[in-house]
């Protein structure tokens, strides 16, 4: 019983701590928001050690650093969160923080999209396209990309950003729109 009183008195104050920093990260106070994130996501919370991977990736009140960076994602990415999946498979992708490894980072893309991730359900359209870490395959690549565009959740974003790079004259980002019929 005392067990579970403490892990409760654990977890809640990790939640407590992670929505504080949480709150200062969105009013873009980082270096406060890292006071209330570090201890949370050292707790093993994992939106936290998202957060934490964020600050390090993008230098929000800390030196940039992206072996850090990578350790905080992968921290939350090893407990099911699926941002920190698609951003260890980013940094697999483009060999930040870690060596470069196009078929790990397919793997952790995998694993971000079957979760509902729309970013990473693009780069599993992008690979499979592009045969990048797996054999090309464009059934597959017309698939993924086409439930990029349309998930709920960053469908919009997503076809902004593409409409955005067609106009400054990204191929992929042509093809793309071309393939998904957008």
């Amino acid at each position: 019983m005392m067990m579970l009183v403490a892990s409760f008195v654990f977890a809640q104050s990790a939640d407590k701590l992670y929505e504080e920093g949480k709150a200062l990260y969105d009013a873009e106070k980082y270096t406060q928001a890292i006071t209330k994130l570090k201890p949370a996501a050292e707790k093993g919370h994992k939106k936290a050690q998202y957060f934490m991977g964020r600050c390090y990736d993008k230098g929000y009140g800390v030196t940039e650093n992206d072996q850090v960076a990578f350790s905080w994602y992968m921290k939350a990415a090893k407990q099911g969160h699926a941002k920190s999946q698609y951003q260890v498979g980013k940094c697999y992708k483009d060999g930040e923080g870690v060596e470069k490894d196009k078929k790990t980072a397919f793997s952790w893309f995998q694993k971000a999209a079957a979760q509902d991730n729309g970013k990473a359900q693009l780069a599993l359209g992008k690979a499979y396209m592009k045969g990048k870490g797996v054999a090309a395959d464009q059934a597959k690549a017309k698939q993924w990309l086409k439930k990029a565009v349309t998930n709920e959740k960053d469908g919009e974003e997503i076809l902004t950003e593409l409409r955005q790079d067609k106009a400054a004259g990204d191929e992929d980002a042509k093809q793309i729109l071309q393939i998904v019929g957008k």
